[in-house]
């Protein structure tokens, strides 16, 4: 059975960051730490050994976001301890690719935490999301890649948001995109969404000056190979503003896109 006591990191004794920033501002101060050795352990803050995972409590100072936990291949009770020991160093929790009974796990130690179903992912939101400089636009080509694109969506909006979506606007019925020009070319960030033979990047970029970031999904029939055939597209793209993530990977468009819209 895994141990999920979050000791040493607990509620009330401050973020991980902030203690050790403490510590080292200290050190600095009273002539005992010379700066340029501060620099080199800031960049170097601890994580937490939970015998199978090392969490990664400086990412969020080191990245701007804290570690993002991915569901997939894990127990319930391992992704509850990683959970909870995020959740203790303070901040806002996101889980991809979990399932009910991880939601369950988590839930019984967090209660405060939400399950998604579209995009299988769990939060917790104590804060704010950064503020970003413009709206995150997700754009989808079919229903079928639905549950991508709200992976995508909510990646973005926890990470630097705003975030607004286009559903069901595949390359088989150009008007219904074209319908939303306006919308498409106020954003800041784009993220395509499409399976099938991937077109739909290389419309949609080739109308904004924004980046698109283009995510292939499995959605297809045979030839499609799983998703091979949009993604050989979308990398293939004539648009040069078009930058592809790998299959079905709907959180990495989401990170990426929210830390351009933060930047």
């Amino acid at each position: 059975m895994v141990a999920v006591d979050s000791s040493p990191f607990t509620a009330d004794s401050g973020s991980v960051e902030e203690r050790q920033l403490r510590e080292v501002l200290a050190a600095v101060q009273a002539g005992t730490l010379a700066p340029d050795a501060a620099l080199e352990r800031l960049r170097r803050l601890p994580f937490e050994d939970l015998g199978f995972a090392r969490v990664d409590h400086h990412r969020r100072l080191r990245q701007g976001a804290a570690e993002v936990i991915l569901g997939q291949g894990k127990t319930p009770l391992e992704v509850q301890a990683i959970a909870r020991s995020l959740a203790a160093a303070g901040g806002n929790l996101l889980v991809t690719r979990s399932t009910p009974d991880q939601f369950a796990a988590v839930q019984a130690v967090l209660p405060e935490v939400r399950w998604h179903e579209r995009p299988r992912a769990i939060t917790l939101e104590r804060e704010a999301p950064p503020p970003g400089r413009g709206t995150v636009l997700v754009v989808s080509a079919g229903t079928s890649d639905g549950a991508v694109a709200a992976e995508a969506a909510l990646t973005a909006r926890l990470l630097g948001g705003p975030v607004e979506q286009i559903e069901d606007c595949g390359v088989a019925g150009l008007h219904r995109l074209l319908a939303e020009l306006e919308r498409l070319q106020r954003a800041r960030v784009l993220i395509v969404v499409a399976g099938m033979e991937g077109a739909l990047a290389s419309v949609v970029a080739g109308l904004v000056a924004a980046p698109a970031i283009a995510v292939p999904t499995s959605v297809g029939y045979g030839s499609s190979f799983g998703g091979l055939a949009a993604l050989l597209g979308m990398l293939n793209s004539c648009a040069a503003n078009v930058a592809a993530v790998n299959i079905d990977n709907g959180f990495g468009a989401g990170y990426l896109a929210a830390a351009i819209n933060r930047g």
